[in-house]
């Protein structure tokens, strides 16, 4: 009996028709367990992942495997997306056990859920000196029989082992010393060919990118080939024009499997997204025409592909088509003449390094833009056909879910791009989104890890939903000058304080909720990955909250704030790479905390001036709000009047404020 049938999440769906008798994570999973005294098989993944696809076709599909699993097994099937702490736990256990990571992920449990023997992806046939999953399962089954005790203690040893393995960070100072050498660091890993850092695959740096941006806004860095601003304009131009960048449609996927941008893993997710359009709005504030346009496609294509009917943005768009990766998006240089014809269909292939011999597989290539064309209108005229003609191809499927924390990020990311590109409509889709989750996500006072359809799921909101959600929030709160969007940031924020806090570690928070539902382990992960840590992320948004509220809550966000910083500074020392945002924060609180309230009636054409100037000129991480004086709600306009009754600005840098200013041009920023 498969149970996945009335799941929400699309992952879980994807296995409801497979002849193995996959459980849901839960209670009852482990009591059927231990009442046929069987091992449970977790296996892990997610909706878009290839890898997850071609294990479920081999294996997971094929009557005889499902066989072994139904006979010697209670099978669990998780989406990582749907279940992160779950993920977090065994995912620590695999990467100890295999000193590597990833998905599908296939773990062997005990029925009290400690992890014996794990793994990720086992072919259907022995390979490259990996057993196949046949003899794996063959393997576990003989020796939880035959040795079953023994097996039990391993596992509760390695419970043991992790834990003393990862204690808290320990106190460090993150201080300008350390903002210094996280640049360094990051310059001795720079790529200066094909931008990026390290090697292949190469993942987007996302975070890593903000904080470069941060760092020169702050210090102001001539252009040497080695400040922060090139680092991060070079990986910025690089991914742009290679391969992993939808040079049609927008959006980015999700890493490169070569180190020049080439070939992408052709999943796209929501969190890439939102991260990196984030960035390129910075770098397109900072005046680069290529930061602009990627930033305007990249919001187009969140709002064309992945905006939901319900007005929130689902997950990702698979790497698959009918089974073939990156087949809607591959073309070769016959195909862009059957589309365009002969001499369009050549200039094409030449623009977009599309090759006989092919960049990618079977002839095929993924389209690249080294350079912009001379002839723009041209560029245009080719680039909506090809469009059209791949619209007509069979797409990759969608996982729809909407998940809280990539949401948040979304919500952000819509905000400041509106706002450094003058763009509304972002602005609409944004206070859509985070009314969707207030009303359904937002359940008795907390959060809720997903929705799909409107409705919401059971599976409860980690830390990261709480840091990203409180941070677009926020952001909202700055664009719109509604107090409604403050306060539900500050409860967010005020519930992970009370919920999250490690109390035996100050400035160290967990992943999990204090009364969330016990695993082995309680996760606790302060590195940024592909998306900000959970701390990271509600540290930013306590900074953030600490320059916008009244001085009742500011000591209290911003002691929150400083003690988490004060365990971050080892991690970005010696890994900056994994602590972008931990890194970006430390900038916004070295360069503030930086409050700007322009004050001024809303249809003030001198106030629109004054706060336009203010946007684009204020750096990453600064408090930024326009709203007549004195409106109510909102703490930064509180007792800043109108200067001889015209619109003002007024600047606080550091708990110090400058004169207030009428003119555009006397902002002090």
């Amino acid at each position: 009996m498969n149970r996945l049938g009335n799941s929400q999440s699309p992952y879980l769906l994807q296995h409801a028709d497979n002849p193995v008798d996959w459980w849901p994570w839960s209670p009852e999973a482990f009591a059927e367990a231990r009442r046929r005294d069987v091992p449970v098989l977790l296996s892990v993944g997610y909706a878009a992942c290839h890898w997850c696809h071609v294990m479920a076709h081999e294996s997971f599909e094929d009557d005889e495997t499902a066989r072994l699993m139904n006979e010697h097994f209670v099978n669990v099937k998780v989406d990582r997306e749907e279940r992160p702490d779950i993920d977090a736990v065994y995912m620590e256990a695999t990467q100890a056990m295999t000193g590597q990571g990833g998905w599908p992920m296939t773990c062997f449990l005990t029925p009290e859920g400690e992890p014996f023997h794990c793994g990720t992806y086992y072919p259907v046939a022995p390979m490259s000196g990996m057993p196949s999953f046949r003899q794996l399962l063959d393997a576990v089954a003989q020796a939880w029989t035959g040795r079953g005790e023994e097996v039990r203690r391993a596992a509760a040893r390695v419970v043991e082992q992790l834990s003393e393995q990862r204690p808290p960070l320990p106190e460090s100072i993150l201080d300008e010393e350390v903002l210094a050498g996280a640049v360094s660091r990051l310059h001795a890993e720079f790529d200066a060919d094909r931008g990026g850092f390290g090697d292949a695959p190469k993942f987007p740096p996302s975070m890593v990118l903000e904080f470069l941006l941060r760092h020169h806004e702050r210090l102001g860095e001539p252009g040497s080939g080695h400040s922060a601003l090139e680092l991060a304009r070079d990986t910025c131009s690089a991914m742009a024009r290679g391969g992993i960048y939808d040079q049609l449609a927008g959006g980015f996927a999700r890493y490169s499997v070569d180190s020049a941008w080439v070939v992408p893993h052709f999943e796209k997710m929501l969190y890439d997204n939102a991260l990196l359009l984030r960035a390129y709005a910075h770098l397109a504030r900072l005046g680069d025409p290529l930061g602009e346009r990627v930033a305007r496609e990249t919001a187009e294509f969140l709002l064309t592909d992945l905006l939901t009917p319900e007005g929130g943005f689902a997950a990702s768009l698979d790497a698959d088509t009918e089974g073939v990766e990156g087949l809607t998006y591959v073309w070769t240089p016959d195909q862009l003449r059957e589309v365009l014809g002969a001499d369009d269909g050549d200039w094409a292939a030449e623009l977009l390094v599309v090759t006989e011999a092919g960049t990618f597989e079977h002839g095929t290539s993924t389209l690249q833009f080294p350079r912009d064309p001379d002839d723009a209108a041209r560029w245009r005229r080719v680039r909506d056909s090809l469009r059209e003609a791949r619209d007509r191809r069979p797409q990759p499927g969608k996982d729809d879910k909407v998940v809280t924390a990539w949401n948040g990020m979304t919500i952000t990311a819509l905000v400041e791009a509106a706002s450094a590109l003058a763009e509304p409509r972002w602005l609409e889709a944004a206070e859509t989104a985070a009314d969707l989750l207030l009303s359904r996500h937002l359940v008795d006072g907390r959060l809720r890890r997903i929705s799909r359809n409107g409705v919401v799921g059971t599976a409860a909101g980690v830390l990261e939903d709480y840091g990203c959600f409180a941070d677009g929030l926020l952001s909202l709160h700055q664009a719109t000058a509604e107090p409604r969007w403050l306060e539900a940031a500050c409860a967010l924020l005020d519930t992970a304080l009370e919920q999250f806090t490690d109390a035996e570690h100050p400035g160290t928070f967990h992943d999990t909720a204090a009364d969330a539902e016990a695993l082995v382990r309680r996760p606790s992960d302060p590195t940024d990955n592909a998306s900000p840590s959970g701390s990271a992320a509600l540290t930013s948004a306590l900074l953030t909250a600490a320059a916008l509220v009244g001085p009742e809550s500011t000591a209290r966000y911003r002691s929150a704030a400083e003690q988490a910083l004060s365990r971050a500074g080892l991690l970005a020392q010696r890994a900056p790479r994994f602590a972008g945002h931990w890194l970006s924060a430390a900038e916004a609180r070295a360069h503030g905390p930086l409050q700007v309230a322009v004050v001024g009636a809303a249809d003030d054409a001198d106030r629109a001036e004054l706060l336009a100037a203010a946007r684009r000129r204020a750096p990453g991480g600064a408090a930024v709000v326009a709203g007549e004086p004195e409106a109510a709600g909102v703490p930064l306009l509180a007792g800043r009047p109108l200067v001889g009754g015209a619109p003002a600005a007024y600047v606080c840098r550091g708990y110090v404020c400058d004169r207030p200013v009428t003119r555009p041009e006397d902002l002090p920023l």
